[in-house]
């Protein structure tokens, strides 16, 4: 082992147990380790109100180490990808990119935080098998997977979509290349279980 793998007596660099090598093996993640904390991002972000800890600090926190604050927090998921950040970061880090490596990593290891996104993700990749999306099917499974009381709130909505034939009571025929789409899904959830991560 060379001294430049070692950051001080016990922790390798470049241990892939690091929470910070686990983002940058992610696809978007690659650059975490250039940030130099400008803040840009965070003063970019549209949405930043709303997070626990904004993205410069995300990504302070995920070098750090800080891997069950980061995944467990639903900061990420109120990413709205406008790239805002990406547009202006001073060095092309792609924030957005990296936040949503970093949805991809707890969906994967089966963190649950606080929000609405992942239900909706999962959603919408379980109605899209048919190769397109069958928007009552996803309201539905979406709704049983967070509350189904809530569902009564969007009624008013669903109706005024029903009545103008933009929401369809029986799912769409399944369409050229529905097969390939589920393969994928399937290939994707094989590689999941594969990495040890959650189906």
């Amino acid at each position: 082992m060379s001294k430049k793998d070692v950051l001080g007596p016990y922790i390798r660099v470049n241990d892939p147990n690091l929470f910070v090598n686990q983002v940058a093996a992610e696809p978007g993640g690659e650059k975490v380790r250039e940030c130099i904390q400008c803040g840009v991002c965070s003063g970019s972000c549209t949405t930043s109100e709303w997070w626990q800890y904004q993205p410069r600090r995300v990504i302070a926190m995920i070098r750090a180490g800080m891997k069950e604050e980061v995944l467990t927090s639903a900061s990420t998921f109120y990413c709205v990808s406008c790239y805002k950040c990406t547009v202006r970061c001073p060095r092309g880090i792609k924030p957005a990119s990296l936040i949503h490596a970093v949805e991809a990593i707890a969906e994967r290891e089966g963190y649950r935080p606080r929000t609405r996104t992942m239900p909706l993700y999962r959603s919408l990749r379980d109605s899209i098998k048919r190769g397109r999306i069958w928007e009552l099917g996803t309201f539905i499974r979406y709704y049983l997977r967070v509350n189904p009381l809530t569902a009564l709130g969007a009624l008013p909505t669903a109706w005024a979509l029903f009545t103008r034939g933009r929401l369809k009571l029986t799912p769409p025929k399944r369409t050229k290349g529905a097969d390939d789409v589920v393969k994928i899904i399937r290939k994707l959830q094989s590689m999941r279980t594969e990495t040890g991560g959650a189906k």
